[in-house]
């Protein structure tokens, strides 16, 4: 059985917030909206190429203590390692 591939969801509540706390905001979508049209097209792609998703809701303080303790900065290597151990 195949595992799912995790994806981090990002509430929208929480945008404003999340981009603060990254250090790598230049690379990230300026809106949610403009990141969540990415996340449903990478998802619906994942998709059809047969593999299974979970969306994982990602609780941004959660994160920001984990690159903390792992001494890594907030950014997409540091957010990949996260959600894969979600």
């Amino acid at each position: 059985m195949n595992r799912p591939i995790n994806l981090a969801y990002y509430e929208q509540k929480d945008w404003n917030r999340f981009l603060q706390m990254i250090d790598d905001k230049a690379s990230m979508h300026n809106t949610w909206q403009e990141w969540y049209k990415a996340f449903e097209k990478l998802e619906n792609d994942l998709g059809r190429q047969g593999f299974i998703t979970r969306r994982v809701i990602v609780d941004i303080d959660e994160l920001n203590n984990y690159c903390k303790i792992q001494g890594m900065k907030n950014d997409g290597k540091a957010r990949s390692k996260f959600i894969m151990i979600k």
